[in-house]
């Protein structure tokens, strides 16, 4: 085993006892905040070890062990990160639900996508074709995904995509912010006309009738009705942003063919990323979301089914327009930040409704957007910045 190799699994050692004593996690809660939060990462850093320790017992090589450990982490770090900004809006509206059922709605489509795409042969939905993998991946791989890790902590959307996907191909990282930032203003202008339009027609009646209200059988009131929309309106964005991100997990599991095509995963090697993405998302549903899930509650009304539905159902045809470049507008297959169309749909939507039943829009709310908007770039900085020091320190890129 390498020697740098022994360095980051003590590391890891000394990371999880700490976050796991009792006393040092008492004291580091205090210093950060979130006891809990600090539990949960020595958890994580005790399961990373058993792999370690159980693929070492094995005598699987070394870039197997990167491959499973940094498809993990990705894992983990992406259902933390985006997969909340995705079905935010759906938790934040379900909340008196029993957290298995949500989990088992929204697993279940996790799994008819994946499913789909391992039987097409292409389980990443074409968003690897133009990135370059290496055949042969060094434990340096696995950091990318450990710092998003960390990253969440703090409620920085952070794009995996620009995390994890430049640290493999930095030579496409101009294509994706230009694609992302492009994905961000047709949201927030696509946003703002369309609730400029409806929000005297929805937002405000949505308000002034709540749901199930007495004396009242309109269609705007039937929580049946709205529940079925609202869910549905969800199984579409949920499916659109999977065929979208699943590339940021699984480019460690996928590797180019010679003839430079993608490989596909064999049955065992699937079976084992579809219960470590269930069991992902069993665990984010129980916590009910995250730090990044304040942004939805901070937006007007995104508690309400009515609302959510809508939010869910422009989120979902956005991404479905640059799934297959509908504008004519960008590659269709270069990988994009979600986060990024998230945030611009958010910040139109808020702006709209503002005006429209206040008749402005103060300066408290343009703080807001631009706080929100400050965020993903901070994220942008952050992963690139990192991303060159550890393609640096690892000699790569």
């Amino acid at each position: 085993m390498e020697a740098s190799l022994i360095i980051v699994i003590l590391g890891i050692l000394v990371a999880t006892f700490t976050a796991t004593n009792k006393n040092t996690t008492a004291f580091l809660g205090d210093l950060f905040g979130d006891k809990e939060k600090l539990r949960q990462y020595g958890i994580l850093g005790a399961v990373a070890i058993v792999l370690i320790i159980i693929m070492a017992l094995s005598g699987m090589a070394s870039s197997q062990m990167v491959m499973l450990i940094g498809f993990a982490l990705a894992a983990y770090s992406v259902v933390g990160n985006d997969v909340i900004q995705t079905l935010g809006t759906f938790l934040t509206s379900n909340e008196k639900q029993p957290w298995y059922v949500l989990w088992a709605f929204a697993g279940s489509i996790l799994t008819i996508v994946l499913v789909y795409g391992w039987m097409q042969g292409d389980i990443a939905y074409g968003r690897l074709d133009k990135v370059t993998i290496p055949s042969q991946l060094s434990w340096w791989f696995v950091l990318p995904p450990l710092v998003l890790m960390f990253l969440t902590r703090f409620g920085i959307p952070v794009s995996t995509t620009f995390l994890i996907i430049t640290f493999f191909s930095s030579k496409d990282l101009m294509g994706m912010v230009q694609k992302s930032g492009m994905g961000y203003l047709i949201a927030f202008i696509a946003a703002g006309i369309i609730y400029l339009a409806i929000t005297k027609l929805t937002e405000k009646k949505f308000i002034e009738l709540p749901l199930d209200k007495p004396g009242d059988n309109s269609l705007w009131t039937n929580r049946t009705f709205w529940t079925f929309a609202q869910w549905g309106a969800t199984a579409f964005l949920w499916s659109q942003w999977l065929t979208q991100d699943l590339a940021n997990i699984y480019i460690y599991l996928l590797q180019k063919e010679p003839g430079g095509g993608l490989s596909n995963l064999g049955v065992f090697p699937f079976l084992f990323s579809l219960i470590i993405l269930l069991g992902l998302l069993a665990f984010i549903f129980y916590q009910k979301g995250g730090a990044i899930q304040e942004i939805v509650k901070s937006k007007t009304n995104t508690a309400d089914i009515r609302s959510a539905t809508f939010v869910d159902l422009m989120f979902g045809v956005v991404l479905y327009l640059f799934k297959y470049n509908a504008l004519g507008l960008w590659e269709a297959k270069l990988p994009m930040s979600t986060t990024w169309v998230f945030i611009g749909l958010l910040a139109g939507r808020e702006i709209a409704i503002r005006f429209r039943m206040e008749k402005k829009a103060g300066n408290p709310l343009f703080k807001t957007v631009a706080s929100d908007f400050g965020k993903v770039l901070l994220g942008l900085v952050i992963s690139v910045a990192l991303v060159k020091i550890m393609q640096v320190a690892a000699g790569v890129g």
